[in-house]
């Protein structure tokens, strides 16, 4: 069996004087799985998500992406990782307004080095994948919030990523863009992408994902597989 993409042992974060954010938690995601992370608001699901990326540490426990000790990084080699190994995808998109489309796509690749031309012909092969190739000249005000979000995938998937983290990556589109993205994250997974999709809504975790982890008073409280969907 290949090694795992995630591998949580463990893992506690507490802020300040409140009750445990996480607590004990222990998660093994392999390549090509499509994970969603569950729960109501204040369950740890947003913290689970940020100890993954290294934007946060945990107090106890390991958190392994791909190979590499996450917790053990310094601030240099965690922006790497990200760089490298992560690729988010944000509620509110995260754009840059003064970049084109497709400057805003090849923007990780630029800065984890590679030349313009290059990054910017890997942007466009990106467009066209996810059919907005046409919009590559635009500024992202000008493109609806599902326009947006194919643009915030490809930015996502530049640097060929091993994993795709999405958090709550419908909640400022419509029902219809939002049902478009679903698919999209779907036909990502089927084509080989491990996705972990961080979300409260269950219709999105359904279409896009094979596999539930429930989160409730930050601990895990379910860990579900269905057939995967293809």
């Amino acid at each position: 069996m290949p090694a795992p993409v995630i591998e949580l042992s463990d893992v506690s974060r507490t802020y300040d004087e409140g009750p445990p954010a996480l607590q004990d938690a222990s998660l093994v995601i392999q390549p090509g799985e499509a994970v969603a992370i569950l729960g109501p608001s204040g369950s740890g699901k947003s913290t689970m998500l940020n100890l993954i990326a290294g934007l946060d540490r945990p107090d106890t426990g390991t958190v392994t992406v791909d190979g590499t000790r996450v917790d053990q990084l310094n601030e240099a080699e965690l922006t790497r990782l990200r760089r490298t190994k992560i690729g988010m995808i944000f509620q509110f998109f995260n754009l840059l307004d003064d970049l084109t489309v497709v400057d805003n796509i090849a923007l990780p690749a630029q800065l984890a080095g590679m030349g313009r031309r290059e990054a910017q012909s890997r942007a466009l092969e990106l467009l066209g994948n996810l059919d907005i190739k046409r919009h590559a000249k635009a500024y992202p005000g000008r493109l609806s919030g599902g326009q947006r979000q194919r643009v915030a995938v490809a930015r996502a998937l530049m640097n060929r990523p091993p994993l795709l983290l999405a958090d709550e990556p419908t909640g400022a589109l419509d029902h219809a863009s939002g049902k478009d993205v679903g698919r999209l994250l779907n036909e990502l997974n089927a084509d080989g992408q491990t996705i972990v999709v961080v979300t409260h809504d269950e219709a999105l975790a359904e279409s896009c994902t094979h596999r539930t982890v429930r989160l409730l008073d930050g601990r895990i409280s379910a860990d579900t597989t269905t057939a995967a969907r293809r």
